[in-house]
This record gives structure tokens, C-alpha cells and sequence, in this order.
């Protein structure tokens, strides 16, 4: 048996987030658009084929798929805590509250190409943070692509085709002309959109799981729920993103990276230099000017724990 931590996470926001100011003075002359990217929904489906897939007790893990960047897991046992880990081929270990019983969930393998462990745990009734192990599996991973982990649909970033967030994305993508601009479209109407809801960032509760379509149709969220939100969008649009988690100087919180086909990634701080793209965090806008942000994150500095 081993005894579990509880981890309590604080997706707590101070009104930050990334600000993208695509502005001719930004960009200058010097761009030019060829033609129209094609704004047609790109979800991509995980599944659970069975052709490599582990079972133990209540628990199913299939890793059919792990060299597109994740596995799936299958919980059909009726305990009420059940906990799953994954440990990356760094040693950096990823704690997922179990939700979904009896339906198979995906979970990315953000670690990229190595050997992971698996770990499945059940609480022990009557036992307060104990919990036994269900299933315990280790796996050689080989990620053919590094984007994939972060185009599909996965725990905390969790979309379909028929979402109303994909829909709105391939709306608001759909004059735009290259995935800068898709990004650009994006962020001002999450950022736009979504008052932060500071009573839930007082309140919420650790294994919180945040979900793109209920931010949308709220107009409220946290920093987990922003980034989620934009998360989905994005990958709906075939743009590689991370939903990223870490420390903001002392302060827990989440925010997002993403690949950008004419400038690579984008991560950092929040700004646009001349030559290289910064961290984009979707929050900052919600309430917050560019020179307060860049004023905070002179002493603040954006370290990721996690990536999803």
C-alpha cells in the first residue's frame, strides 16, 4: 500500500494574462499575406484499439497508441478514489484524479519518447489517503511526432468535433489568414468573453477538472479554465498547444504555449521583441494593461511544472 499526498491545487489567478498585440506598428510592412488558411475543424480522435493494452483488475490500460503521444485508461471498478500516475521518462510524476469510470479517457505523454511507468491506485476503505495499487505497468514509449500530445484531445483538455468551442474557433478562424492570425482571433474573445471568476479561484477544490464548453457557455473561469478553453480551440485549428502549469514567482497557476508554424513556439514572457515570440498566458486581458503585466513579470518569473 502507499500512502498518497494530497496535493491541493490553487488555480489561482492575479489578474494576468498574455497580451498579443498584432498591430501594423508591431509588424511593420514587411509581412504579407499569400492566401486564406483553411479554418475547417482539425479534431483528432483518440482511441483505444486494444492491439497493445494491459488489464488489471478494474483497470485497462491500452498504450496502442503511445507513439502518437498518448495512452488511454479504462476504470470500470465502482471505488470512489482512484487515483492514476504517470511517470515520465524524466522522472516527473503526473497525478490524475480518476472521473471517467467506465469509458476510456486519454492522457498525454508530455514527456516525449522514453520509458514511462503507469501506476493505478485504489483508496482504501475507511483509510484516509491510502490507497493500494490496482495496476502498475511500465512502457517504452516512441513518439513519432512531437506535436501530437498537444493536438489531441486529452483529461484536461477535453473537446469533440461536435463542441461548441470547436465551432466557435472555426468561426473566428475563418477570416483569418494565416495561424498567427487564428491566434491573435482566438485570445481576444476568450480574453474578451470570460470574466475571471474570483470567488471560484477562493473556493475550488484540488482534482478540479476544468471543461471548455461550460467556460464558454459561463462566461467565467479561472486560469485552469482559460487555458483550457483556448487550449481546445487552438488544437481544434491544427495549432500545436500546451496547457502549461507552474509558479508564477509563489503563485500556482496556469497558462498556455503554442506553436506557431511561421515563428515557432510561443512561450516566455509576454511581448513581441522584433524577432522572437514570448510566453502567451490567455488571462492577462481580462483585466490588466501590457505595462502592468511586464511590470510583474519583471520580478515574476513563469516556471513549468507541468505540461498537458
Amino acid at each position: 500500500m502507499q500512502k498518497m499526498k494530497s496535493r491541493t491545487y490553487c488555480f489561482r489567478c492575479v489578474v494576468i494574462c498574455a497580451v498579443i498585440l498584432f498591430t501594423g506598428g508591431l509588424w511593420g510592412a514587411d509581412i504579407v499575406k499569400l492566401q486564406a488558411r483553411d479554418a475547417v475543424a482539425k479534431v483528432l480522435v483518440p482511441s483505444a484499439p486494444g492491439e497493445q493494452s494491459f488489464t488489471s483488475g478494474a483497470a485497462t490500460l491500452d498504450s496502442s497508441n503511445s507513439s502518437l503521444g498518448y495512452v488511454m485508461l479504462n476504470y470500470n471498478g465502482k471505488n470512489p478514489r482512484v487515483r492514476f500516475r504517470v511517470t515520465t521518462p524524466a522522472g516527473i510524476n503526473y497525478t490524475y484524479f480518476v472521473t471517467g469510470y467506465g469509458r476510456y479517457v486519454a492522457y498525454p505523454l508530455s514527456g516525449g519518447s522514453g520509458d514511462y511507468k503507469f501506476v493505478v491506485y485504489e483508496a482504501v476503505p475507511g483509510q484516509d489517503n491510502l490507497y493500494s495499487t490496482a495496476l502498475s505497468q511500465s512502457v517504452s514509449v516512441t513518439v513519432a511526432d512531437e506535436f501530437s500530445p498537444f493536438l489531441y484531445p486529452n483529461y484536461y483538455v477535453n473537446f469533440q468535433d461536435t463542441s461548441a468551442c470547436v465551432k466557435k474557433a472555426s468561426v473566428l478562424a475563418g477570416d483569418c489568414a494565416a495561424d498567427l492570425d487564428v491566434v491573435s482571433a482566438v485570445y481576444h474573445y476568450v480574453s474578451g468573453s470570460v470574466t475571471y471568476d474570483n470567488n471560484k479561484a477562493k473556493t475550488v477544490q484540488s482534482g478540479y477538472v476544468p471543461s471548455p464548453d461550460a467556460t464558454l457557455a459561463a462566461g467565467t473561469g479561472i486560469c485552469f479554465d482559460y487555458a483550457s478553453l483556448m487550449s481546445a480551440m487552438l488544437r481544434s485549428q491544427g495549432i500545436p498547444t500546451r496547457l502549461e502549469v507552474g509558479y508564477v514567482g509563489e503563485l500556482y497557476h496556469a497558462w498556455i504555449s503554442c506553436y506557431i508554424s511561421e515563428v515557432g513556439w510561443v512561450d516566455g514572457i509576454i511581448k513581441f521583441d522584433g524577432s522572437s515570440w514570448t510566453m502567451m498566458d490567455p488571462t492577462l486581458a481580462a483585466g490588466s494593461s501590457v505595462e502592468k503585466v511586464r511590470e510583474f513579470l519583471k520580478d515574476n518569473i513563469y516556471s513549468v511544472k507541468y505540461s498537458y
